[in-house]
């Protein structure tokens, strides 16, 4: 009795949580476009601003450090080009390509 018990309960364990994966859109993060638009509206593109200002700042202190290198142009697109792109230069609700190519973002296209 016990044991078929447990079975039936981890069959309908294992349904149930496959349902929920069926019902989501693809390419989608919450489950809809909306709602993955409104997210990103709310949250993701303030916090990029904030990224992109604070990568802009690490930027001019790492110059004394990356211009006798040569590495300030890699160090620009990795401290403000990524987070600028990815605030600035991507469409709403979709968080993984960048431009009007669609490349991935933080590629360099």
């Amino acid at each position: 009795m016990y044991k078929s018990f447990v079975a039936a309960l981890s069959a309908v364990l294992l349904l149930s949580s496959s349902a929920t994966v069926v019902a989501q859109q693809p390419d989608t993060v919450t489950g809809d476009r909306a709602g993955d638009m409104t997210a990103d509206l709310v949250l993701v593109r303030p916090l990029g601003i904030v990224g992109t200002v604070i990568g802009a700042a690490v930027f001019v202190v790492s110059l004394p450090f990356t211009l006798p290198t040569g590495s300030a142009g890699d160090a620009a697109h990795e401290l403000v080009g990524k987070p600028f792109e990815y605030t600035f230069n991507r469409p709403l609700g979709d968080f993984q390509h960048c431009g009007a190519d669609r490349h991935p973002c933080g590629s360099r296209p």
